[in-house]
């Protein structure tokens, strides 16, 4: 049996970054510091995260600050190689399809076990695929987001947005040799098992502390115990505490880790929201290290010793429109929506706002991703044709709440209140009323948009998972979402056929015949694809800095 490995990287040069990305990362004040570098071989990092998780069960999580903890306390079948977007073993040493691309085999690291001692076999892997499958719940089927993006549906769908199921059924040939059959071929896989929301967890505690368990009041969600308290894993670190008054998470070693044993003792994430706050608390020797520096602090934050590390662009930011929304009947004129996007100095905004490399977004999909084309309906700023639009769709008096997001910094959006005012002042130039919305990140925003749809316009962006186009417009557009609020079947029904079509060059023309109808149809404005860094001192060192933000801290050390 023959390792797989992604097969879609167009961009040598990107994925080659591993040795350029791997750095010595560490902290400033030197007599704290050195306190945090005590006790055993890597001591404790304090790293400062710019909002707090959603919950500890990655299944129910989509956004990158909870992934940053959970990556730390769970394995995956098949993980990306540190530093790259290729593919490596991980809990599974093998894996191969059917010829037909519906029955995925994976030959299993032996003798690993959870942190609690429950056997890693493959009936713990079918446990978990048969536990995404079966879910039961609206509450619970609605925030599986990557679940229904990568497998469709479930076994009983409680929402007609989810489409029949790719998954089928998993088998237990033997406890080191896992079968998991699919109804069809995806060509995301192999690359999707990578996905931190199918990482790999205890069967034992998700039935002790009733991981299933997620319930809904008004736009509010309640987790379970396990979600909050009892994440068991196989990963380098296992889950000690969340003191949420202080915006606190601790981990710790994992001694029964099957991967590279970690070598720091405790590994903290110190929540601050405030990217200012978080500079200079590495400056004080508080923390050792923070993600999304702020690009004009680049230079200054080096002068002081500190280490930045720019990631290659492997994300988009984009400006969404809900369809459905208050004023949905008017952004369903394509001629409103091709305002829009007439009517925002995408270049302005990149040549001020954002990083040295980063790039007016075309599309949806950033130029490093196999199935980009240049060829695609491009929409220069040009106000007064966006007024011209606006006229002629009898929209010229139209009032837009823009929502936008509050307490967190992301990979394609440094500062969302000034990626807000300068689109929105742009949407104001052209006759817009703008409604501004903002809401915290974790606190309301993420399901006030992409669960309720109570937004005409907002912002959001997405950073590669792994190298395939379907990851950015599947993910997007691949089905009906609150999120943008409309139903095109014909797209719908494009996306999926690019995802089934093989991998190679027809795979990748799939794809860019559909970029091309996406930007004719223009369900949401792509911005900028942005170049995120994450910056630390000179005394931390062997982390691994990744373009899909997949930092893993097991090889840090504190000295």
């Amino acid at each position: 049996m023959q390792q797989l490995r992604l097969t879609r990287t167009r961009r040598v040069a990107l994925i080659g970054l591993a040795g350029a990305l791997a750095v010595s990362l560490s902290a400033c004040a030197e007599s704290k510091r050195e306190e945090g570098a005590g006790g055993g071989s890597g001591g404790t990092m304090i790293f400062g995260a710019a909002g707090n998780p959603k919950l500890f069960d990655p299944i129910f999580n989509d956004e990158g600050e909870t992934f940053r903890i959970t990556r730390q306390i769970f394995d995956t079948l098949i993980q990306n190689k540190p530093g790259t977007a290729d593919l490596e073993p991980s809990l599974a040493e093998k894996w191969e399809p059917s010829n037909d691309g519906k029955t995925w085999t994976f030959s299993l690291k032996q003798g690993v076990k959870f942190s609690d001692g429950t056997a890693f076999d493959a009936t713990a892997v079918c446990f978990n695929f048969d536990r995404w499958y079966n879910m039961k719940g609206a509450a619970a089927q609605s925030q599986m987001i990557y679940y229904a993006d990568v497998f469709g549906g479930f076994a009983k769908n409680e929402s007609d947005d989810y489409s029949d199921p790719v998954y089928k059924s998993c088998e237990a040939k033997d406890p080191a040799t896992a079968v998991v059959n699919l109804n069809k071929a995806k060509g995301a896989f192999p690359a999707a098992f990578t996905l931190p929301s199918f990482a790999m967890q205890s069967p034992t505690a998700l039935k002790q502390y009733k991981s299933d368990e997620v319930t809904q009041s008004g736009d509010s969600f309640t987790y379970s115990e396990y979600a909050n308290k009892h994440p068991v894993g196989t990963g380098p670190f296992k889950f000690d505490s969340w003191d949420q008054g202080k915006g606190e998470i601790v981990l710790s070693k994992n001694d029964q880790s099957p991967s590279q044993t970690a070598k720091l003792d405790k590994l903290i994430f110190k929540v601050i929201p405030d990217e200012n706050a978080r500079k200079q608390a590495l400056k004080a020797g508080d923390i050792q290290g923070y993600d999304y520096p702020a690009p004009a602090d680049y230079g200054l934050l080096r002068n002081e010793g500190e280490q930045v590390l720019v990631r290659p662009p492997f994300n988009v930011l984009y400006m969404g429109i809900n369809q459905s929304g208050e004023a949905g009947e008017k952004l369903k004129d394509v001629r409103v929506r091709q305002a829009l996007a007439y009517g925002i100095n995408r270049e302005q905004f990149v040549k001020s706002k954002l990083p040295e490399g980063a790039e007016v977004a075309t599309e949806f999909v950033p130029k490093t991703i196999s199935g980009y084309t240049d060829e695609v309906t491009k929409y220069p700023y040009n106000p007064e044709k966006a007024k011209q639009l606006l006229s002629e769709a009898g929209a010229t008096n139209l009032t837009l709440k823009f929502y936008y997001p509050t307490e967190v910094t992301r990979p394609y959006m440094p500062n969302p209140a000034d990626v807000f005012t300068s689109i929105s002042e742009d949407l104001k130039a052209i006759g817009i009323k703008i409604e501004p919305v903002a809401k915290p990140w974790n606190g309301g925003y993420k399901d006030d948009v992409q669960k309720f749809g109570k937004q005409d316009l907002h912002l959001l962006g997405w950073t590669g998972d792994y190298n395939d186009a379907g990851n950015f417009v599947g993910t997007f557009f691949g089905r009906k979402k609150p999120e943008f609020g409309f139903d095109n079947p014909q797209l719908f029904q494009a996306l999926a056929a690019a995802d089934a079509s093989p991998a190679g060059d027809a795979h990748a023309k799939a794809y860019q015949e559909v970029n091309k109808q996406i930007m004719d149809y223009l369900p949401a404005i792509p911005i900028s694809y942005g170049p995120p860094a994450i910056v630390v001192g000179p005394k931390v060192k062997g982390l691994v800095a990744s373009p899909l933000t997949d930092e893993r801290f097991n090889t840090v050390t504190v000295n």
